[in-house]
This record gives structure tokens, sequence and C-alpha cells, in this order.
């Protein structure tokens, strides 16, 4: 399952964190200063909640003193975890009572419903999900994941991609309550003839896997409320192959190439004109698909300076060029707050007017002086204004 699958680590001790060098309390004073080969073993390489089972009376000093230890143990590890302590240390079924709790409460099966249409089948999931919980500047959202799994269409697996995923599940069919039941009853005498009755039995899981693995389709299904999945074929190896479940993160606009979930429709529905293609271009520019300005040394400030100065001398033909890269140095410089270099800037500008030679043309020194007052002016500082070309009659046809 690879370092996405949640985990349960339980830390068994009697309570006491130990005494000296070796001491709980001096391992978390000194974990930042460990070396690379013993590293401080939380926060875990994996989400993984940690439980610690103190065998001791909860009212011992011992352990009253080593409770916050323990605690910042567990805060350490990135997530929600607890400190469990039996109510009586002296009663053998206190202490089993406490363990089973436990298993009870964190190692329990998911089981569920996968339905498509008419079909449905009994499925289990492992390992269980657990709840995913949202956290944002204002609030915290938990989801939890429904017990039924709807299937709410198919999209051919090259167009899923790889989208960014919270973990992933092996969908196992369960098996029938009486069949359950034959096997408590005498577990000893199952026999060849049941198992070849079991696989005569109709699966819906069987045939969905079927499908998916021929057809190379992936099912989008619907795990909770605004929270989507993906059920598909996987092959661990050439000769077998799994139906597993991967959970997407929450919410509907999750995957930026297949646009809104709730949007997708039926290919059936439209016609041939009408049906696009994956991945979808979003509508707005990307921050991320244009060459963003970066001045680490002098030199590559100078080198964009010169760039204009370039178009700048053979205006009016690189009119366009020339405005384009300074409104780009100029947003660069407003958003880096360095606002000193619109003046310098306009400053260059008017230099150059003075250094022109006679041969140059008489839009250079026009384009070069408006621009310099643009830059200047205050009531021109918002990043989303543009410094546009002067209209004269050298550039006006």
């Amino acid at each position: 399952m690879g370092n996405n699958t949640a985990c349960q680590v339980l830390l068994v001790t009697d309570g006491n964190t130990g005494i000296g060098t070796n001491s709980l309390k001096e391992a978390i004073a000194t974990m930042n200063q460990r070396n690379n080969k013993i590293p401080f073993p939380v926060p875990f390489s994996f989400p993984g909640k940690l439980h610690v089972v103190c065998l001791t009376s909860p009212n011992d000093l011992s352990f009253i003193k080593s409770k916050p230890l323990f605690q910042r143990l567990i805060d350490l590890s990135g997530y929600d975890g607890s400190i469990l302590v039996p109510d009586n240390i002296h009663s053998e079924s206190s202490v089993i009572s406490l363990f089973q709790k436990l298993a009870e409460d964190m190692y329990t099966t998911f089981k569920g419903t996968l339905k498509c249409g008419n079909l449905e089948s009994k499925i289990i999931l492992s390992p269980a999900p657990v709840a995913y919980t949202k956290f944002t500047d204002f609030e915290c959202n938990t989801h939890n994941m429904s017990e039924l799994i709807e299937v709410c269409g198919f999209v051919s697996v090259t167009d899923v991609g790889s989208p960014m995923a919270i973990s992933r599940h092996l969908i196992l069919p369960a098996s029938s309550p009486t069949k359950q039941e034959n096997v408590t009853k005498n577990e000893t005498e199952v026999s060849e003839d049941d198992s070849a009755d079991e696989a005569k039995i109709p699966s819906f899981c069987v045939l969905l896997h079927g499908a998916l693995r021929v057809e190379n389709m992936a099912a989008l299904v619907n795990i909770g409320e605004n929270w989507f999945g993906f059920v598909y074929s996987w092959a661990d190896s050439k000769k077998k192959s799994n139906l597993m479940l991967t959970i997407l993160m929450p919410g509907t606009d999750i995957i930026p190439w297949l646009g809104d979930l709730n949007c997708l429709g039926s290919a059936e529905s439209y016609s041939s004109d009408q049906i696009g293609s994956f991945p979808i271009k979003p509508m707005e520019k990307r921050s991320y698909s244009q060459n963003g300005v970066v001045w680490i040394r002098q030199a590559g400030l100078q080198s964009d300076i010169q760039k204009i100065l370039r178009h700048a001398r053979k205006l009016p033909e690189k009119t366009q060029q020339f405005y384009k890269e300074l409104n780009r140095l100029r947003k660069a410089a407003i958003s880096l707050g360095f606002l000193d270099l619109l003046n310098g800037l306009a400053y260059i500008f008017e230099q150059e007017c003075l250094q022109l030679p006679p041969s140059a043309h008489p839009d250079c020194a026009v384009q070069l002086q408006h621009a310099a007052e643009d830059l200047r002016k205050i009531q021109n500082r918002d990043i989303k204004y543009n410094v546009m070309p002067l209209q004269t009659n050298y550039n006006s046809t």
C-alpha cells in the first residue's frame, strides 16, 4: 500500500519514562541534536496514530508526572493518539477489557456495499479507511466515509491519470451471513465441495473487476457528500490482479484535468462535435505557466533592463516587445516591493533620450519620455495596471 497507508502504533509501558540520558524527557529535549544515523522515531514517515498503553494505576505518582511527556510524544507524531490506562491494574479482566476495546475502536473491519444501478455486493475494505480531517484558516471539517459506495460512471484509466489521493484500499467481497454461520458452527468440516459451491455464486465484485480490467476503465464512485474515489483493477504481478479503491481529496473539483466531477456526463448524451477530450484546459492562465522574474544576482537585473533598452532603440518597430518587457519588469518590482527600481528605470529612460544618436527615430524619444513619466506616477503603482504605448503620428498606422 506504500507510505500512504494509515497505521496504528501501540506503545505498551509501565508508565515510567526512565532516568538520565536514556529517559524520554532527555530524548525529547535533544531530538533536534541527533545525527542522521539514529533519528528520532516521531514523526512517522507514514500516517500513523500513536496509542500509549500504560499498565499502571491511574493514581500512580510516577504516571501522573510521565503523562505530559507521553502526550508530547503523541503530539510530535502529528496525528491524534490516546493514552490508555486500565481501571484496575490488579485485575486481569480489566487489562483484557482495555485491549479489547482498543481493538474494537482501532482495528474494526470496514464493511459496506458496492452498488451500480440494480447490482450490488457486500464488500470489505482493507485496510479500513479513517475519517479525513481538513484544516483551513478559519474552520476544521471532518469527513466520514459512507458505507454505501455507489458507482457514478466510468472513465478511461488514461484520462484519470495519477491524481492526488488520501489512501488506497483493497476491495474484498464479504461472505454471506449463512456461509459465515456454517463456518462458525463447524470450521473443521469445510470441504472442497463447499469452496466449489461458493465459487459458483454470482458476485458483482467479480463482474466489475473483470470488466474494468478488460476495458482498461476506472469507475468513479461516490463515497460521501461531495467526496469521490476511483475503483479500478490493479495488478501486483502478471498473473494476479485485485480490485482497488483510491480515495480522493474531499471536494468536487480536485482533479484539474477532469473539471467538476458533478458535471461529468455520459458521452452518449452528446453529439460527436460536442464531446471534448481530456485534459480540460483551464480558462484562466496558471501562474506556473508563465516565466517568473528572478533576480538572484545583479547581472540578472541588468540583463532585463538592457533587454528593454535594446527594444527601445528599435522603436517604433519593437513597440509591442518594449512595453511587454517593461510591464513584466514593473510587475515584478511592485510584487517584491522594489519601488526604487521604477524611479531608477525612469531615470535611465531620460538619460537614454539625451544620448540617442541623430539617426534615431523620433518615436524612440517620445515613447521613452512617456514611459518614464508613467513609471513615476504614484497612482499607477497598482500591480494590475499596464503601461500602454503613447499614440503618435509615427505608430498610429
